[in-house]
């Protein structure tokens, strides 16, 4: 099944936790929070300004995102977890490519 979103929302995947911390102690499942990462999937046009202008949304699929812990809505497309969530929602792009500057 092929889903598209409307307008200005995407849909994202969740990405898993590390199931360790840093100093190795093993995290239960019960202790564990929902992930706040996640990678879209899929993406609509964008919204409408005042004018009627299409403006287009700034992530496109493959972008690992950041969002709040309780945005979107959570839905099930061909046994897969998702969640459906407005562009506004999102925090941030995540760029594992780039680095991170130092200050002096």
């Amino acid at each position: 099944m092929h889903f598209r979103p409307l307008h200005d929302r995407v849909l994202v995947r969740r990405i898993d936790a590390e199931e360790k911390t840093a100093g190795g102690i093993i995290i239960p499942d019960t202790a564990k929070e929902k992930p706040q990462e996640g990678e879209i999937i899929a993406a609509g046009s964008g919204g409408r300004n005042e004018q009627g202008q299409l403006i287009p949304i700034d992530v496109k699929p493959g972008d690992r995102v950041l969002f709040g812990k309780w945005s979107g809505t959570e839905v099930k497309i061909d046994g897969q977890d998702y969640l459906i969530m407005k562009e506004s929602d999102l925090l941030g792009v995540v760029d594992k490519t780039g680095s991170v500057k130092k200050a002096a």
